[in-house]
């Protein structure tokens, strides 16, 4: 039997990836599990692995190329199977499930878009936007879950229908795109926007496009945690684990967030609720020779200052190789992103979607202060808080940028 198979959903809101290098050819014998195709999806590069053993008879893809969920990656002739051809991709038939379990799949891939009465499956937010951008929904294949119609694809739909219906200004022969390498003023190069870059578009698109953004700058004196931190690294070399002020400005944020509940949410657009999550995954910004990752930590509030140390520290180092698991890059309930690495002091970053904020650290540097009356050099770290101004209001994040200043300027209980 040949095998189509599919390009699986291989992590929440993933819509398609980009093949960076096939790991088999056509006509190679491949066992059920072997590594098949490398695929960079949502920030990291992963291995699809092959569900079926058997011949590799056709790729349907080269290296470089976009493919979407649910289109078929390459065709397997199984061992000792015949010609007829079965698909196979996960949210799909499994053809060794029971029958009543193949019923409720077919159902849902006959139904495609549309409910059980024939009409679109569509939120009525989503049918506002389109009566609102003049886009026909009945003409549109979801690509939600169980087809759903999303805003995404009522945007793309219309950007379609422009392009189709633009005027052309040069003509060309049929599947050849004339391209431009100057404009008015002299030459240029153009550079594809894919991979991460692409990802990081469309994200920061979302962000901006959904969320209201006010920011909230504030400088804290951290001389004394400086001193801390001194300390706890001539402790902590001795493992080999290299401490920045980042696990202690994790441990500040975290106390913060417990007294101010609203800046670990998200805002439930659909239901109207604002979502307060009751558990601490901090995203860590980093930047990263093919663009900026999120590496996140799970469960920071349960883990002490070298913990949290040593896994930034090796968060980081699997995001600039590309070797970190997907699921590492997801779950976040609040983001730390440290311009001052960089030289930084002040900034207005952009909210990681679906969060409600966002903590961007400064450069550290020594400042003149009044201190009892009396100027002093001291150690400051300039920081910009970026909040959801729908969650909360200017003063909520004041009163959260003032603990976090307050926990930094009086830091021994981040080491208890």
């Amino acid at each position: 039997m040949v095998y189509a198979f599919k390009f699986p959903d291989v992590g929440e809101g993933i819509h398609e990836g980009e093949i960076v290098k096939w790991l088999v050819k056509e006509g190679d014998l491949i066992k059920e599990d072997q590594p098949l195709v490398e695929m960079q999806t949502d920030k990291a590069v992963v291995e699809i692995p092959s569900p079926k053993a058997g011949k590799v008879l056709k790729l349907n893809f080269k290296n470089g190329s976009t493919v979407k969920v649910g289109e078929v990656l390459l065709l397997i002739e199984e061992k000792g199977g015949s010609s007829k051809v079965s698909t196979g991709v996960v949210g799909q038939i499994d053809e060794e499930k029971t029958e009543g379990e193949k019923t409720e799949k077919i159902s849902i891939r006959q139904t495609g878009s549309k409910s059980v009465d024939g009409t679109n499956l569509a939120t009525p937010r989503v049918r506002a936007l389109a009566q609102k951008l003049g886009v026909e929904i009945s003409s549109i294949k979801g690509t939600g879950k169980n087809g759903i119609i999303t805003e995404d694809d009522i945007i793309n739909s219309r950007k379609t229908f422009s392009e189709k219906t633009l005027p052309k200004t040069q003509s060309a022969k049929p599947g050849i795109k004339v391209v431009k390498k100057y404009d008015f003023y002299g030459y240029v190069d153009r550079v594809q926007l894919k991979g991460i870059r692409k990802t990081i578009a469309e994200h920061m698109s979302t962000a901006k496009a959904k969320i209201p953004h006010v920011t909230h700058m504030d400088i804290a004196d951290v001389t004394h945690l400086s001193e801390i931190r001194e300390k706890e690294k001539k402790k902590l070399e001795k493992e080999k684990i290299k401490i920045t002020y980042l696990p202690f400005v994790i441990n500040a944020v975290i106390k913060a967030l417990k007294e101010h509940p609203y800046l670990n949410s998200t805002l439930d657009e659909e239901n109207n609720e604002i979502i307060l999550k009751k558990y601490y995954n901090i995203g860590v910004a980093v930047d990263t020779e093919d663009g900026l990752m999120v590496p996140v930590v799970k469960g920071a509030d349960k883990k002490k200052i070298s913990e949290l140390a040593k896994e930034i520290m090796s968060l980081s180092n699997l995001a600039r190789e590309r070797k970190i698991d997907l699921g590492d890059l997801k779950g976040s309930t609040f983001t730390i992103t440290n311009v001052g690495s960089l030289g930084g002091i002040f900034a207005t970053p952009i909210i990681n979607y679906p969060e409600c904020a966002i903590l961007a650290l400064g450069r550290i540097q020594d400042s003149v202060l009044v201190k009892e009356g009396k100027m002093q050099i001291r150690k400051t770290m300039p920081f910009s808080l970026a909040f959801d101004h729908r969650i909360i209001d200017g003063a909520e994040a004041a009163k959260f940028a003032n603990k976090i200043k307050e926990i930094l300027e009086d830091p021994d209980s981040l080491l208890e």
